[in-house]
């Protein structure tokens, strides 16, 4: 009995200490976590900068300039384009000067364009002072003070028509002096262009023949008849060579 006791403990003893051994099986090993560099990351995100609409627009326009055709002028190109500046520079500071610059027929263009001038200022001044004279009668009329005996057996509502005319051509005048400036430099380059964009060369100046000579004509109209009805006349010819 004892000995079974003893086998009983034994084989209690066994099992408890193989419950209690260590498992051998290895478990699954987790990688740690790899920390990002924060530095790395940040200078990645900084070079992937954001184009602002000041630096669209300026590569547009860089690029377009870069697609456009160079066009290199010659001493020829360049020497007519500064005889076209200098014409009207000049007519804008001084009327006449451009047209002398020009040549051809200056000497009718300059009397020309003071008489104009001349005319406009006289116009002006004429109106002025017909203006204020006017305006001196009303006032006068108004205050009652006696007034231009010229004016006596006039009616104010007259009085105040012509001045209104009065002031009116003499602002009219204004405008007509600017008009004959302006016009005093736009002919200065347009002579200008025509004369030296198409006279490039050295080639001898065109020049333009009269001729006159006998002709046969047609009275029939002239006779009220609808008959031919020749007539010896003269034939004026221009030739240009």
């Amino acid at each position: 009995m004892a000995k079974l006791i003893s086998l009983i403990f034994a084989v209690f003893a066994l099992s408890v200490v193989h419950g209690q051994t260590v498992d051998t099986i290895p478990k699954k090993q987790i990688a740690p976590p790899v920390k990002i560099d924060s530095v790395k990351q940040k200078s990645v995100q900084d070079t992937v900068k954001k184009e602002s609409r000041k630096e669209r627009k300026k590569r547009e326009k860089e690029e377009a300039k870069a697609k456009e055709k160079v066009v290199f002028k010659d001493s020829t190109r360049l020497a007519i384009e500064a005889k076209n500046k200098q014409a009207w520079k000049r007519s804008l500071v001084l009327p006449g000067w451009g047209q002398y610059t020009n040549g051809g027929v200056w000497w009718i263009k300059v009397p020309a364009i003071y008489g104009g001038l001349i005319t406009t200022v006289l116009v002006f001044d004429f109106n002025n002072r017909y203006y204020k004279e006017l305006l001196g009668v009303l006032q006068d009329n108004e205050l009652g003070r006696p007034i231009d005996p010229y004016y006596s057996g006039v009616s104010i509502q007259s009085i105040i028509r012509a001045k209104d005319n009065a002031r009116r051509n003499r602002d009219l005048m204004v405008l007509l002096t600017l008009g004959v400036y302006g016009l005093n430099v736009a002919e200065a380059y347009i002579d200008s262009m025509l004369k030296y964009r198409w006279s490039i060369g050295e080639d001898k100046p065109k020049k333009t023949a009269f001729l006159i000579g006998p002709t046969l004509m047609d009275a029939s109209l002239a006779s009220g008849t609808y008959s031919f009805k020749p007539t010896v006349g003269l034939k004026l010819t221009m030739k240009f060579n």
